[in-house]
């Protein structure tokens, strides 16, 4: 269903992304048919910007289904199709200087990694097996018990 259909963020005030719309890549031939499409459908010049259901931390992924129905992602071999960051969500915010979107700021504390395009706790979320919340007063992992 994904890779036949491409995805268009609706950028709102302050770059702030209000709605994603998915449109048939037979009618999104290209990025700007797609815009076009939108704004003649919606009677509006709305801002849209084309987005990557496969991309995440800036890294394209390839999709498969094994035969429980689940799907499996795995990094593409060909990353010139990772597209702006990370997939557009609505409440994402799109940078025009990086050419990204970036999601909502999760915590005051945590700092936007320039390559991933996500953000990062101040400490690394631990590595043993188990569920944390983040504590923001003590800038710390706690163990969901």
């Amino acid at each position: 269903l994904h890779s036949i259909m491409a995805h268009f963020a609706k950028l709102g005030v302050g770059n702030i992304i209000e709605q994603v719309i998915v449109v048939s890549n037979d009618v999104a031939t290209t990025e700007q048919a797609g815009i076009e499409f939108l704004q003649n459908l919606y009677k509006d010049r709305a801002v849209w910007k084309k987005t990557s259901y496969n991309t995440f931390g800036n890294k394209h992924y390839t999709v498969t289904t094994n035969s429980q129905g689940d799907e499996i992602k795995s990094e593409s071999s060909d990353q010139s199709k990772a597209l702006r960051g990370n997939y557009a969500g609505k409440g994402y915010f799109y940078d025009q200087e990086r050419d990204a979107f970036i999601p909502p700021k999760p915590y005051p504390s945590w700092t936007l990694n320039e390559t991933t395009f996500k953000w990062e706790a101040p400490t690394a979320y631990p590595d043993d097996g188990e569920r944390y919340t983040w504590n923001e007063t003590t800038f710390t992992w706690d163990l969901i018990e």
